[in-house]
């Protein structure tokens, strides 16, 4: 029996060091010096701190910043939660959005839905619209809109509101990706948020856009997919070319949305 035993510790040694030592440190070393940065995750640092990486997409909520697609990822943005929201183009929860009611007894939004995101996208970036009840008639006392009554005015079963935009909406700008993760928006998509975050900044347009134009990705082997922004390395690129009006010199690293990433994952 012993001669049987020999040959098989012999080959499960063999093996344990040729996959398990020599296998995955030649190719560790091989990504190291070939492929140091996207081996370590891809990984983005600003003033000499890790604020993120270029795989992996980050919450932005404030004017003076391009924002993100939406997420489902958790509570958004949530590595440890990749989703997407797994709702079909005929589902109601996917279009008009759902509230429920929390543990103190108030309704709060469960699901924004499309319709929700275009009403907030167009306000945010000044794209004209046609609504069939005033918008006005749906802010709270505080002067913001409810986002709770405009969610029960399109699931509205015998007079749903009706809210059409005037300019096209881009498709990311209002869907998930689904990973929930993406770091990328389409340039039509930061073409639409430019006007916003130039006026949050001080200056023109045109000085916003060949930053957008510098920060957009050709396809994937000049074939594959379609041109993409990577959001976080636009909006790092704002941020050293210009600061925040309000912002004194002293001010200007809190001022900034962007963090250290154990700090900023979810804004």
């Amino acid at each position: 029996m012993l001669k049987h035993f020999i040959p098989a510790i012999r080959i499960t040694l063999v093996l344990m060091i040729l996959t398990g030592l020599l296998y995955p440190g030649t190719v560790t070393g091989l990504s190291q010096l070939l492929f140091r940065q996207q081996a370590n995750g891809s990984l983005i640092a600003k003033n000499g701190r890790i604020v993120g990486s270029s795989l992996i997409g980050q919450n932005f909520t404030r004017p003076e910043y391009f924002h993100p697609r939406p997420s489902a990822a958790g509570a958004g943005y949530d590595a440890s939660a990749s989703s997407g929201s797994n709702l079909g183009p005929t589902s109601a929860k996917f279009i008009h959005g759902t509230i429920r009611v929390d543990d103190k007894k108030k309704e709060v939004v469960d699901f924004e839905g499309i319709n929700l995101r275009i009403v907030h996208y167009c306000l945010e970036n000044g794209i004209p619209y046609e609504s069939s009840a005033p918008l006005n008639q749906f802010k709270d006392a505080a002067g913001n809109l409810d986002d709770v009554n405009l969610i029960k005015a399109f699931s509205h079963d015998s007079a749903p509101l009706i809210f059409t935009p005037k300019a096209p909406i881009p498709a990311d700008a209002v869907t998930g990706s689904g990973s929930g993760l993406d770091p990328h928006i389409s340039p039509a998509n930061a073409a639409a948020q430019a006007a916003r975050v130039a006026r949050a900044r001080g200056v023109s347009v045109d000085r916003v856009n060949p930053l957008i134009a510098r920060s957009t990705e050709a396809p994937s082997l000049r074939m594959l997919g379609d041109p993409r922004v990577n959001v976080l390395q636009l909006n790092l690129a704002l941020d050293q070319h210009f600061r925040s009006p309000n912002a004194s010199a002293a001010r200007l690293a809190e001022s900034s949305q962007i963090r250290p990433w154990a700090n900023s994952r979810r804004q």
